[in-house]
């Protein structure tokens, strides 16, 4: 009996100790399955039965709880009954983690959009694309190839070529079409840059301002550039895990005011010495961003009615924090074909339908490689410069998030392919390397 005792004891103990250690997770797990939830089903309007059985179903989202109030438009989550967290969806700024405290009641500025053009064709607007056939197409290769990564494993949620502005393929998944909202993870980390680029080429922002905030003026931060900053080259600290308790996490659902997350990090190595992918510098850039401007509705239509807008893409909306930052690093919801837009933006060296939102003096910066990146990161975005896809031109750059979002630009096939899904365990090389052989040139 003694013995049962003190193994009864010691099981115990470990169980106290196991739940005080994971506790402080609970808040980030329930914090994430509520706003998870919230964006699903508001904005992106799906069913809470089917967020979680697809969205919010992976480990360890899916011990959490979810419910949903449609008349204020809100999520709550939590686990077990504890760390219970809450979100609400509010009409053009998306849904947003909120406090005990925090006044749903009070009126919030929201971005002043642009009518949707829906009766011009895609990409110029948002009708269906003219039916084009190109001889050099082998369509039976390319359906063959895009087949391959639709399945239980891969889970992609939607694949769309463009080749030569028009599309030549475009497959979605069950529950998806080509109206339906997908979040961008990372994705949005190219809006943030994009709008830089935007402010350079118009001679309203220069990249190697340092002195960007007061707390840095008395360190060696003070040396910091915004060119540092969009190559991800900073030195400041930062830890990008989505699995533990981490910066990133602890800003995405924690912080009320997203932007300020990294400003009191100190430095781990040298300016443009250091590369270190970071969301909290991406939404120290939006913060940045906030400051050209006198009014925080001009931040707010800005990034709309400078890009988003004036490239047709109407239904993305860009989510954000409670102090009403966009939060530029992560929470930005389009359909496939309005990501597509922004990969052929690039494509076209900023020119849209005739008129030049930035130039190609923008393009080749934003892909030249970052400084200790081996190749792999330019100014907010991904190449492929290193050869991480070894049977892809060197010269291809993407956008990419988490779980696998992706635009893949290839400037030299006049191709931009969209995949969007659940994990990231399609062999994106052999996608792509398929995509270029079933084009002729």
């Amino acid at each position: 009996m003694k013995i049962f005792k003190r193994i009864l004891l010691v099981v115990l103990v470990a169980f106290v100790l196991t739940f005080f250690y994971n506790y402080p997770k609970l808040t980030l797990l329930s914090g994430y399955a509520a706003k998870n939830t919230a964006s699903s089903v508001f904005l992106a309007k799906r069913s809470l039965a089917f967020t979680d059985a697809n969205d919010n179903n992976f480990t360890p989202v899916n011990i959490a709880s979810n419910e949903i109030n449609t008349d204020e438009a809100s999520a709550a989550s939590s686990v077990l009954g504890l760390n219970k967290r809450k979100a609400i969806y509010r009409e053009g700024l998306g849904a947003v983690l909120v406090t005990d405290d925090f006044d749903s009641s009070q009126p919030q500025l929201t971005p002043k959009r642009s009518k949707p053009d829906n009766s011009t064709p895609f990409p110029y607007g948002n009708a269906d694309p003219k039916d084009t056939v190109f001889a050099n197409i082998d369509y039976a290769k390319l359906k063959e190839t895009i087949d391959t990564i639709f399945n239980d494993k891969n889970k992609t949620r939607s694949v769309v070529v463009i080749y030569k502005d028009n599309i030549i393929f475009e497959k979605y998944d069950t529950g998806f079409t080509k109206d339906s909202r997908q979040l961008g993870w990372s994705m949005t980390k190219s809006i943030t840059g994009t709008l830089f680029g935007i402010l350079k080429c118009k001679g309203k922002i220069n990249l190697q301002q340092n002195n960007l905030f007061p707390e840095w003026k008395n360190d060696e931060r003070k040396n910091i550039t915004i060119h540092n900053l969009l190559q991800m080259n900073s030195g400041l600290e930062w830890e990008e895990d989505y699995n533990s308790i981490s910066d990133a996490t602890k800003m995405l659902f924690l912080e009320k005011d997203m932007t300020q997350a990294q400003v009191h990090k100190p430095l781990i190595g040298k300016p443009n010495e250091t590369w270190n992918y970071s969301s909290g510098t991406t939404n120290l850039l939006s913060g940045i961003l906030r400051t050209k401007f006198d009014t925080h509705q001009a931040y707010l239509d800005f990034w709309y009615s400078a890009l988003i807008d004036k490239i047709g893409m109407n239904s993305m909306l860009v989510e954000t924090d409670m102090s009403n930052h966009y939060i530029g690093s992560s929470y930005g919801w389009a359909t496939a074909r309005d990501w597509a837009k922004l990969g052929l933006l690039y494509l076209h060296n900023g020119e849209w339908n005739g008129e030049h939102l930035f130039d190609n003096e923008w393009v080749s910066y934003a892909t030249t490689p970052t400084a200790t990146s081996d190749g792999k990161y330019g100014a907010q975005l991904w190449l492929n410069a290193g050869g991480k896809y070894p049977d892809v031109p060197k010269n291809m750059y993407s956008f990419n998030g988490y779980k696998g979002q992706n635009v893949f630009i290839l400037p030299s096939q006049e191709l931009v392919v969209v995949r969007t899904s659940l994990t990231k365990n399609a062999d994106v090389n052999t996608l792509l390397k398929g995509i270029v052989n079933a084009i002729k040139t």
